[in-house]
């Protein structure tokens, strides 16, 4: 069966999860860009100590495949936190040319209006997408262990529930390209964080593979955690893409020892 994250150019990927289709959902590659050197091609991070000229290119061409002006993308600072921020357009350019100007101390952005593209910074953590598409919302998370040992996309749900009054069987979640437990060894420590967040009595997301060592499968832990929030298991979509072993499609912060670019996932509404 093909992943829910298809090609549609070197430069993105599209979310095919069908609830998601009339929204602009995606994720690039490392293709298409103009970066040099360990970031090489189309980084997108803003805050890697690449060069930002070439940054807000890669960045301005994304926008020109999407037709979604950069000028409407909100970006969040990105702290490996659970804290989830509700934007409107008077946020939109938040952080999409200038990473100082992002919103700050936040891993979460979602929004019910149109015409804002929520944009975050990925290089092997869990992108996790929401959908409402009775209430017009989208969200977007970003799920590194310990923003899944603080519960992020836990929270989106619950925002939803008291702040918009969405069920949580009415929403929907997509599960981006992110490093697999083929290629994500973890210790006792981060094993320990999210044994919390797990619901009573479900599989374990991890198998350990000598002592203290675990192969975790940080995409599943989320998938749990949406499950246990009330997500129904039939609205949760999951893509089987692992960043670390596509070396020619995504940038790997693990596989590429810390210096590399960035990947963007992103989510929104057009206007009209």
């Amino acid at each position: 069966m093909p992943d829910i994250f298809q090609q549609m150019a070197r430069g993105w990927l599209r979310c095919e999860a069908s609830p998601f289709a009339g929204a602009i959902a995606g994720m690039t590659t490392k293709q298409g860009g103009e970066s040099k050197g360990p970031f090489a091609s189309l980084n997108m991070g803003l805050h890697v100590g690449d060069d930002r000229t070439a940054v807000v290119n890669n960045r301005r061409r994304l926008a020109e495949w999407l037709a979604f002006p950069l000028d409407d993308w909100v970006c969040c600072e990105q702290v490996h936190g659970a804290v989830i921020r509700k934007v409107t357009k008077s946020d939109r350019g938040s952080g999409a040319h200038d990473f100082a100007a992002a919103i700050r101390g936040a891993d979460g952005l979602y929004t019910d209006e149109a015409g804002v593209l929520l944009a975050l910074c990925f290089a092997d953590c869990v992108p996790v997408y929401f959908l409402a598409p009775s209430a017009g919302l989208v969200g977007l998370a970003h799920a590194g262990w310990r923003g899944t040992a603080g519960g992020i996309a836990k929270n989106m749900v619950r925002l939803w529930q008291e702040q918009e009054r969405i069920a949580p069987t009415d929403m929907y979640a997509a599960i981006g390209p992110a490093i697999g437990p083929c290629c994500y060894t973890v210790d006792d420590r981060v094993i320990n964080g999210l044994r919390s967040i797990l619901p009573a009595g479900s599989p374990l997301p991890w198998r350990e593979t000598s002592p203290g060592q675990y192969a975790l499968d940080l995409k599943e832990a989320n998938r749990l955690q949406l499950i246990a929030a009330g997500v129904p298991d039939r609205h949760i979509y999951v893509s089987e893409r692992c960043t670390s072993c596509e070396e020619t499609l995504f940038f790997s912060h693990r596989r590429d020892r810390g210096t590399t670019g960035r990947m963007l996932a992103f989510i929104g509404r057009r206007e009209g």
